[in-house]
């Protein structure tokens, strides 16, 4: 199957309506009538851990970014926040079916989603801290779709081309994130002594956490050349952070991981039989 075939299957199956984003059990495998055959000379286990990281930060992210929806200072940043938060989360489907079909267990979403507990998430830490405020949650998707943009570039190369076509799609995506991230910032740190001190404070809590996203995918120069463009615009400067021991991707985390996934788990594990 071309890379174009896969890419118009997947467009074709998430064109028709956002709820198959939706919370829940029974829908559709994402990847229903693709062709998901591994290819010869293609390492699935790899396969599988690299859409399983992947799919850990999207979906981590995207309940961050949830948490928003009724606290966003406009209601307009409240609807364009949900909106990134439901691409992750469609990401996270896509990439969470192919690692169950390339691992070889044909488990499906909602087992990796609802039935893991937090040392079997390999997100990135960034990804999991919850935000002091929005300066925090704007600089913070600023570095992630910076970061991710440049991997998912790459892999929509990738051999696999299951993985090549998720990654196509997302880099449409994360083209708008990171623009919306960029345009606040840019109004943040060139606004009021009070929300640029919030953004100038966000940046120096974020910034030991870049380090751990180079080790799993080395973007440095796009993001650090992103992060400086829009600095400079905002009249602010790049912290020099030092990096923080730990990894995500080895199971790593903060202790803010697991309070984020007893919310997001919490009605699946209540009857994890249930279908809705």
């Amino acid at each position: 199957m071309s890379d174009d075939h896969v890419y118009l299957s997947l467009a074709e199956t998430h064109d028709d309506s956002d709820a198959r984003w939706a919370f829940g059990t029974g829908f559709e495998d994402p990847l229903h009538g693709v062709d998901t055959t591994v290819p010869a000379g293609v390492d699935a286990a790899r396969l599988a851990a690299d859409c399983l990281a992947l799919g850990d930060d999207a979906l981590v992210l995207a309940q961050r970014l949830a948490e928003w929806v009724t606290r966003a200072p406009e209601l307009e940043e409240e609807v364009a926040l949900a909106n990134i938060g439901l691409d992750l989360l469609g990401q996270t489907r896509l990439l969470y079916s192919r690692a169950g079909q390339a691992d070889g267990t044909g488990r499906g979403e909602d087992a990796y989603a609802y039935f893991r507990d937090p040392g079997a998430f390999r997100n990135v830490r960034l990804a999991e801290l919850p935000d002091a405020d929005f300066a925090h949650a704007i600089v913070r998707l600023l570095v992630f779709a910076s970061w991710r943009l440049a991997h998912l570039t790459e892999l929509s190369g990738a051999p696999d081309p299951v993985l090549a076509a998720i990654a196509a799609k997302g880099v449409r995506e994360l083209t708008y994130h990171r623009q919306y991230a960029a345009e606040w910032a840019v109004r943040l740190g060139d606004g009021t002594d009070e929300s640029r001190a919030r953004t100038t404070a966000a940046l120096t809590a974020l910034a030991p956490y870049w380090e751990e996203l180079f080790r799993a995918y080395d973007a440095r120069a796009a993001v650090l050349g992103d992060l400086r463009q829009v600095l400079d615009a905002a009249g602010l400067a790049l912290p020099e952070p030092a990096a923080l021991p730990g990894d995500g991707r080895a199971g790593d985390h903060t202790a803010h991981l697991a309070p984020l996934l007893t919310e997001l788990q919490s009605v699946a594990r209540a009857d994890p039989e249930a279908t809705w």
